[in-house]
């Protein structure tokens, strides 16, 4: 098996669910005791946070550009980052290292894809559902992208950042979200990318009446096969 190098701490809280679902799926394909083959680099996501905020994109590429490096010395095969939002760099830390990245877009346009689905809704941060560097990639995989109106996205966005990345799961904004899903589904949406790991602990396919697509477990999927190809 190669060795997955894992940009992570984007939360930790999602850090953690790659690395459960890392396992799981290399115990499903090779059975008994087997276990991925991993190095994590784990950064402090308060000082991304606060990039992110200021719009210093190219500060927080240069740090995760030098964690793939890290990763890719310690002898990672190939990289995830563990984040959907900051694949808005994915180009700027593919750059730094000669070993393959995964694109979680390129990843979940292919899961969407394979159920024959054309139309998705999207929920993330207010940087991925805004921005073209997500929604662009899927559109250009051949797929129609909504989003939530402003309340719904400035909701979801909230949601992400007070609560999901500080370990918080409250009942009233599962049932906020599933509201947001609703309006997606009644504009068109044939399914829902959960484009933010974090929203994988809120919601999952019983708080939608369409398929969803849980960007974690679909990279970590895609991960274990090419560590395995």
């Amino acid at each position: 098996m190669k060795t997955i190098g894992l940009l992570g701490g984007m939360s930790w809280e999602s850090t953690a669910e790659y690395y459960r679902l890392l396992n799981e799926f290399t115990r499903e394909r090779l059975g008994g005791l087997h276990s991925a083959r991993c190095v994590l680099y784990s950064v402090d996501f308060a000082e991304i946070e606060q990039l992110q905020a200021r719009g210093r994109w190219d500060e927080a590429g240069e740090v995760l550009a030098a964690a793939a490096r890290s990763v890719e010395a310690a002898g990672a095969d190939l990289v995830l980052m563990c984040t959907n939002t900051m694949h808005k760099v994915a180009d700027q830390v593919l750059a730094a290292v000669s070993i393959p990245l995964l694109h979680l877009a390129d990843a979940t346009a292919d899961a969407v894809r394979a159920q024959g689905l054309h139309r998705v809704g999207l929920l993330g941060t207010a940087f991925t559902m805004e921005q073209d560097f997500y929604r662009g990639r899927l559109a250009a995989a051949g797929l129609d992208v909504y989003v939530p109106d402003a309340e719904g996205r400035a909701l979801v966005h909230r949601v992400i950042y007070e609560e999901l990345c500080l370990g918080v799961v409250r009942e009233e904004s599962r049932t906020a979200y599933r509201e947001v899903i609703g309006d997606l589904v009644a504009a068109g949406a044939e399914g829902i990318v959960l484009g933010c790991t974090e929203i994988e602990l809120l919601v999952g396919a019983e708080d939608s009446p369409v398929p969803v697509f849980p960007t974690a477990r679909i990279h970590a999927a895609a991960a274990v096969r090419a560590a395995l190809a």
